[in-house]
C-alpha cells in the first residue's frame, strides 16, 4: 500500500505548528532537530530548528513538516491546501474549529452547492486547509 502525505515547510516556527496540528488532531508527534543529526556541522545556527516532523493521528492521518533553514528559499504560498474531507461530521467540525482559532477564514463551513459542508481557512501559520464534510446538512 502507498501514501500520500502533506509535508508542510515553515520558516522558524515548525514545532509550534507541529504541535498545534497535534492539538488539532491528537496522535503522536515525533520532531527531530538539526542538532540532532548529522547536518548539525552545515547548519550550526539551526540546531533548534526542525529538521522532520511528523505527526500520525489516531484517524490515519500522518502530517509532516520542517523548518527551511535560514539560506533556503521558502515562499509562504497559496500553491498548496490540505483537504481534509470524509462523512464524519462532528470530527471533521472539530477539526474546523481548533484549526479557526488564529485563522483567516476564506470560505465558512456552509453547504455547498454539491450538497456537503465546505469551508475553506488559512490557519494561524500561512498554511490553506479545505474541510468537506459528505451529505452534511449545514
Amino acid at each position: 500500500m502507498s501514501t500520500l502525505n502533506p509535508y508542510l515547510s515553515f520558516r522558524d516556527d515548525a514545532r509550534q505548528a507541529m504541535e498545534f496540528y497535534q492539538l488539532v488532531f491528537g496522535g503522536e508527534l515525533t520532531l527531530n532537530t538539526f542538532g540532532d543529526s548529522p547536518m548539525s556541522d552545515t547548519y550550526p545556527d539551526e540546531k533548534d530548528k526542525v529538521l522532520h516532523g511528523q505527526l500520525v493521528t489516531p484517524s490515519g492521518f500522518t502530517l509532516m513538516g520542517a523548518d527551511t533553514p535560514a539560506g533556503m528559499e521558502r515562499t509562504t504560498g497559496d500553491a498548496y491546501s490540505v483537504s481534509l474531507s470524509g462523512e464524519e461530521d462532528a470530527e471533521l467540525r472539530g477539526y474546523w474549529e481548533k484549526l479557526s482559532d488564529g485563522a483567516t477564514v476564506t470560505a465558512p463551513l456552509n453547504v455547498a452547492p454539491w450538497g456537503d459542508a465546505f469551508g475553506m481557512l488559512t490557519d494561524r501559520f500561512g498554511v490553506r486547509w479545505l474541510v468537506n464534510i459528505a451529505g452534511s446538512t449545514g
